[in-house]
């Protein structure tokens, strides 16, 4: 163990002898883990802090957004005025995911929506 480790362990204790640690948010409940397994390694601890201070890199905003817009449409009518600009929206941002080499299968899951649009003559 290096030296920063032990004092960061160090440190870590202290507080929670203290009661430093005590009621923070989420204390208690199981982490709520970020699928990153399209990052690589290396970058997702870097990911991870752009994240969390609300910076994402283009292709993860993109996808955020697509997962987004995607939950949307499945709960709107294919008959809302609105819902021919989104799905366009969305088509694009799925364009744009696949020049970037990122897969778009995490938008495919979910085959009832296209059913339905194909029977009521909507693509």
């Amino acid at each position: 163990m290096s030296i920063i480790d032990q004092l960061a362990e160090k440190h870590i204790l202290t507080a929670l002898r203290q009661g430093g640690l005590d009621n923070l948010p989420g204390s208690g409940r199981p982490l709520e883990l970020d699928d990153d397994s399209h990052v690589p390694e290396e970058l997702r601890a870097g990911y991870r802090i752009l994240k969390n201070s609300g910076h994402l890199p283009a292709e993860l905003e993109m996808r955020r957004e697509a997962v987004e817009l995607d939950r949307l449409l499945r709960s709107v009518s294919p008959f809302d005025e609105r819902y021919l600009s989104q799905k366009k929206r969305l088509t694009l941002l799925e364009l744009k995911l696949k020049q970037a080499g990122i897969s778009t299968d995490f938008l495919q899951g979910d085959y009832s929506q296209q059913v339905h649009l194909r029977f009521n003559g909507v693509d």
